[in-house]
């Protein structure tokens, strides 16, 4: 039953390669030696072209098919590998920017215990609060290392001239034994004054939850610029006078031209804080 379902598929395509290589064999046989063709012949001839272009075609065209598969194989998997690689070399890139991270850290660390006026405890930061941002943490050092509620918290950060000076980065709020609490400058709890070191202008500037400090001046016509610096004025007692703070990101004024508010881009990379330093005293 199976055989004769199967010949009954194929019994119409058999019949036609029959008859086709019939024909040619008798244009073959009866051609062969004669300049010229009679009429059947040239009948039989024109009738059995069609034929073989059309098996001629679909043999190209099954070849072609098989060597479109080939070559979307071939593609697929040279894709795939460009894709690993490409995977691979950013891995690289983060493994050498991690390097060259660490290594600028250390290099300024080392420098500001060496230059800086101020008596420095260096602690690690074993603990955040949840989210992007360093903008509260935990540090492992305490009362034990002479740390107390209010201490500054720096890091050494390069400034105009490859000076490296004492970057703010926030203030003690809790302490213990062998641990202490930090509350960044970026927190929205955290709120500071501050003098502009070019023109000398003062004004105050808090935390927006996100990597920006906005405030405002005290002097509406104080006359500043994008790119100003910033440094701690010490008006509150709640900072030391003299820490960098920033530089001015953006400038605007009030309707009623009575502040001149601004944001500024702090100094420290809030998104990438390893170790800290924390002022004890002078």
């Amino acid at each position: 039953m199976i055989f004769m379902t199967i010949f009954k598929k194929i019994k119409g395509r058999m019949i036609v390669a029959i008859v086709t290589i019939i024909l040619i064999v008798i244009i073959g046989i009866s051609g062969s030696n004669r300049e010229k063709i009679t009429s059947f012949e040239n009948f039989i001839g024109n009738l059995i072209t069609p034929i073989q272009k059309a098996f001629n075609n679909g043999g190209e065209s099954v070849v072609g098919a098989v060597k479109s598969v080939g070559s979307m194989t071939q593609l697929r998997n040279e894709n795939q590998e460009l894709k690993e690689e490409v995977a691979k070399l950013r891995d690289k890139v983060r493994s050498y920017e991690d390097i060259v991270s660490k290594s600028e850290y250390l290099r300024n660390a080392a420098i500001l215990k060496e230059k800086s006026k101020f008596n420095l405890v260096q602690a690690q930061i074993v603990g955040k609060d949840p989210g992007n941002w360093f903008d509260r943490f935990v540090i492992d050092k305490g009362t034990k290392d002479g740390i107390k509620k209010g201490d500054a918290v720096i890091q050494g950060i390069e400034v105009d001239g490859n000076v490296i000076t004492e970057g703010l980065v926030g203030r003690i709020v809790e302490v213990g034994d062998n641990w202490a609490k930090v509350i960044a400058i970026i927190d929205g709890g955290s709120s500071l004054s501050f003098n502009v070191i070019r023109t000398q202008d003062g004004g105050i500037i808090k935390g927006d939850f996100e990597e920006n400090i906005s405030g405002y001046l005290f002097d509406a016509k104080a006359d500043v610029v994008k790119g100003d610096k910033l440094l701690t004025s010490g008006l509150g007692g709640i900072f030391i006078k003299g820490l960098y703070i920033g530089e001015i990101s953006e400038i605007s004024k009030n309707s009623d031209d009575l502040l001149v508010n601004i944001k500024v881009k702090p100094a420290i990379n809030f998104n990438k804080l390893q170790d800290v330093f924390v002022i004890t005293g002078k």
